[in-house]
Order: structure tokens, then sequence, then C-alpha cells
């Protein structure tokens, strides 16, 4: 066995510890993890007066802070089952972290114990299984990584680096990659859970996608399911569905090997309401008609970002860009004329000069360095479009598109972007490409059911001060009820909409007050697959141990 980094890189499957019966103790050390080339870390439990503790009860967005009674960082699966044991035992509501990265209070609010993945982020190839097993408690960047520099494939995630698998897998991650390689459930073999069954009991089970695997109801659970709703995943196994052989090189996707980078912008002090319609209603357009699965635009992802307009109070100067970002695949035939035929596509009729990205967009830096197109290696240009941040208090809400949006919902994003009567320069709505392989996948194969939409939003708004929460939130709460007036305030799956993504998660989906569709959230996210998602949860957590405000109902 070798070491990656701070990672341990499994050799095989005794790492793993499926099905051990655990014991001890998780207050001490008493509970150790399994012997990885010599390397053993106990398990340890951090609670209130700890000099850790501020730093372990809360995650990317300050809004949510907890007050667990103890914090237990596990970094095996034996741990892991013993501290959901501990926890059932006590009659102790659990939640856990990977990356923490939730949007919502979902880790933290009302539990009792929180288990900490983090420390649970082994890479490597697994005999027994055949297949490559990823701990739930690696982050995207050191997936990415191992993956990468060791067999030179990856899984389709997210830019965000230090989002955790965890989280991030069993949501139906998707990312700069995904309209070329799908999503990464789509590679998703099996899962490792810890599930606590109808007498209290905690054990761990593998469940995988073959046919006779009796838990295979488990596995697909867990491919858009969400996280927080059957058990505590320890670990991912991944491999394609035409995977043959027992080389790991062959299991995934290979990236190409150089990407083209493209940062362009709109100032907002040169932007008509003509100019801003035009651009979406093209970035729309576009996609409808280059998203079908096997198009030569496979290998092309954008990211239009719409900040928000400012006006300075005193100079009065107008502020704040629309944006497009935009990675290629350079290694395809034509790639440069397919870039330059895109961007001609989006920006054509707009009469606003095009200048290079000059502010930081949401969770992306500033990127004035591509406004002329770069050529980069896969893994250097993935750490240029990277983002994330953990100072800004901030709220998100998300809708997948299966068309490009109509005439009444760019006006009302218009409207809410450009007026002077909020002026929060940390505000955007980002229009994400989807499509194309992602597509070429059933609704019902995985738990993920929007595989025919083109686009997909994500509605963020960002600010530092806790006093300012009620005034931004009522802005963006209003901004997006106005883009989907027609259907109450929510995207309900239509011809045009498709409902809500998972892995951003909007508790006012579930208020009367915001959601006046009459469509329930588990609709917005799961639509016709939330029935079999209830099953599942039915019979892998009968006693609801795993449950937050918006899991699967029992």
């Amino acid at each position: 066995m070798s070491e990656v980094g701070r990672r341990s890189f499994l050799a095989g499957a005794g790492a793993a510890a499926v099905g051990v019966a655990a014991t001890g103790t998780l207050g001490g050390t008493a509970v150790a993890r399994e012997s990885e080339a010599g390397v053993s870390l106990p398990a340890t439990t951090v609670r209130p007066g700890d000099s850790r503790y501020v730093d372990m009860v809360r995650g990317t967005n300050p809004r949510w802070i907890g007050t667990p009674e103890a914090v237990h960082v596990v970094s095996s699966t034996a741990q892991v089952v013993a501290a959901v044991q501990e926890a059932v035992t006590a009659g102790k509501q659990i939640g856990v972290r990977s990356g923490g990265h939730c949007y919502e209070d979902f880790v933290y609010s009302g539990k009792q114990v929180v288990l900490d993945l983090s420390e649970l982020d082994g890479i490597g190839y697994d005999p027994a299984v055949n297949a490559i097993s990823v701990g739930a408690g690696a982050n995207l960047f050191q997936v990415y990584e191992a993956l990468y520099r060791v067999w030179g494939v990856i899984i389709p995630g997210g830019s965000c680096g230090t989002v955790g698998a965890g989280g991030h897998i069993t949501g139906g991650g998707y990312g700069l990659s995904s309209r070329q390689f799908g999503l990464t459930v789509d590679y998703l073999y099996g899962v490792e859970v810890v599930v606590v069954d109808a007498s209290g009991r905690a054990r761990a089970v593998i469940a995988t996608r073959e046919a006779d695997d009796p838990n295979r109801d488990l596995w697909w659970a867990h491919t858009g399911g969400g996280g927080g709703n059957f058990g505590v995943v320890t670990r991912f196994l991944l491999k394609s569905r035409t995977a043959t052989g027992t080389d790991p090189a062959t299991f995934l996707p290979k990236p190409p090997s150089e990407i083209f980078i493209s940062s362009v912008a709109l100032d907002w002090k040169d932007i008509t309401e003509a100019d801003f319609t035009r651009v979406v209603d093209n970035f729309g357009k576009w996609h409808e008609l280059n998203s079908a699965p096997g198009s030569p635009y496979a290998g092309l992802f954008g990211l239009l970002k719409l900040n928000k307009r400012t006006v300075d109070p005193v100079t009065k100067a107008v502020g704040g860009q629309v944006a497009l970002l935009t990675q290629a695949d350079a290694t395809a035939p034509n790639a440069r004329k397919l870039l330059d035929d895109y961007l001609a596509a989006v920006f054509d009729g707009v009469q606003a000069r095009r200048t290079a990205m000059t502010a930081r967009s949401g969770d992306h830096p500033a990127l004035p360095q591509f406004a002329e197109p770069q050529r980069l290696p896969w893994l250097n240009g993935t750490y240029a479009l990277s983002g994330g941040g953990w100072e800004f208090r901030a709220d998100y809400k998300s809708a997948y598109l299966r068309k490009g949006h109509t005439a009444e919902q760019i006006a009302a994003t218009y409207r809410a972007l450009a007026t002077t009567e909020y002026n929060n320069p940390n505000a955007l709505v980002q229009i994400d490409s989807y499509g194309c392989q992602i597509n070429a996948v059933g609704s019902a194969d995985t738990a993920v059911p929007q595989r025919d939409s083109v686009l997909k939003l994500q509605y963020q708004v960002y600010w530092k001060d806790p006093a300012e929460e009620a005034q931004h939130l009522h802005w963006f709460r209003t901004f997006y009820s106005s883009v989907y007036a027609s259907t109450g305030g929510v995207p309900v799956p239509n011809a045009v909409t498709d409902g809500c993504y998972v892995n951003y998660p909007d508790i006012d989906l579930s208020d009367p007050t915001f959601n006046k569709s009459g469509v329930p959230w588990s609709t917005l996210y799961y639509k016709g697959n939330y029935a079999r998602l209830r099953q599942v949860k039915a019979k892998y957590d009968p006693r609801n141990v795993f449950r937050h405000r918006q899991s699967v109902e029992s």
C-alpha cells in the first residue's frame, strides 16, 4: 500500500471492514481504524469546551451553526457502525457531515450527535468487488487528483473542490464534464452503507447494481436520492456499466488531455433590457438545439452568470456583469471552431461590448485572463474554474429547464437583477449547461428523474452581516417566485421547467407561503421516483433514524 497525500490509498477490501461487528466506545480511543500500511487513526469525539468544537459544528454557510452534544470524527466503517449504534442505543438524533456544503441546516439542526466523515477518505482499488473505492469523506479534488494521476480517469463531478463526495454523489452530482460523460451516479457500481434495522441494530452492508443483489434497491436509492435519508454511506464503489476486466484504468471515463477555458462578460453599464433578453434567450435556444446525446457539443459546458446590477451610492456608477464561463474539449474535431461558433451564437444580436470578467461571481473567481480562450491541460484547467468559500452567509434555489426561458421568465429575471432598490453585488442566478450524455439515461434508471433537461439553474445570494438576513431573503424569495409565477412560484414539472435539484436543497419548497403550486417538495426533487424511494426508506431505515426537514418520508 502507498500513501497519496493525506489519503489512505486502499490496496484491497480488507480496509473496508464490511459487516464488522464494531465494539468499544467513541468517547475515547477504543475503536481504531483498520490497519492500512500500519497507519491507524483512533476514533475521536469532540464535545463543547474543546478548542476544536467551534470548527466542527459549522459548514461553508455560517448561517448554520450547530450545538451537538458530540462530534465523532470517524475514519473507518467499524467506527461508523460503533458511533451509530451508540447514538441509537442512547436515543440520540444523528447528523452526518461529509464536506460541509449542505445549503440548508439539515446536518446540525436538532442533532445531538454528528458524524464527521472527513477522515474517511480512502481512495483505491477493491479487488473483492472489482471496483474503485472512494471514501465518503474524500472531497472532490482529492478524488479527481487520485483517479487522474494514478489511472488517468475521472468522475464527472462539480468544480468546487472542497465539496465532499458523500453528499455530492448521493444527490446525483454533476459538473463541467457531465454533458460529455453523464452524472456521477451513472458510474456508481455500489455503496457501502451503515443502516439500522427495526431492532435498532447498526450494521454495514454493500449494495450494488447487480441484478441479483438483494440490496440492489438500496444502491438505486443512492443514485440521486440525496444524503441523510437511508443510512451513513462510508464509501462509494465506482465502475461504468460497460467496464470489463480488472484494470481500474478502464473503469471510468478519461478526460480530454486539454481543454479550452473561455471567460467573457458584458458590463451592466452597457446592457439594455434588449441585450439581456437576447443573451438569455440565445443561450437557451442554443442548448435546445445542441443537447442531445451524441451532439458534437457534448464536450462543451457553459455557465451563464447573471449577476446583480449595482449602483454606487456616491458616484452613481453602475457595476456588475453578465458573464459567460465556458469549458470545452480542446481535443474534439474542429474544437476551436465549435467554441467560436457557440460564443457567436450566444452573443448574436447583442449590442453591448464584450469585455473581460473583472469581479468574483458567486462561487467562482474572476477570470479576466481567459477573455481570449486559452488551451490548458485538463487538471490545470479544472483548478482554474474551481471556486467555493466559507466567509459568506448564503441562500440558494434551483430549477431544471427542458427548454430555454420563456419571455415572461426572462423579463422577471431582468427586473429582479436590474432593480436599484436592492443593491447587493453578491447576488446572481447561474444558468448551467445540461443534457447530452446526461440525457442518455432513463428517468427511472437512477433516482435522478430529470433526464431530458437542457439547462440547470442555481439562484444564489450572499451577505456577511447577520442583521441583514431578512432583507436579502425577501428580495431573493420575491425574485424566485416572480420567475415561476405562472406555476405557483416554483418550477413545477411541465413542458418548460422540470423541478428542483436535491443537492441544492431549499426548505421554502415545503412552505405554502412560498410554494403555492400545490406540488409537494418531494415531487419537485424526485418526481415519479419518490414512491420507490419511500419503499427503500421503509425497508432500510424503518425507525427513521436518519432524518432531516426534507428527508425521504417513511
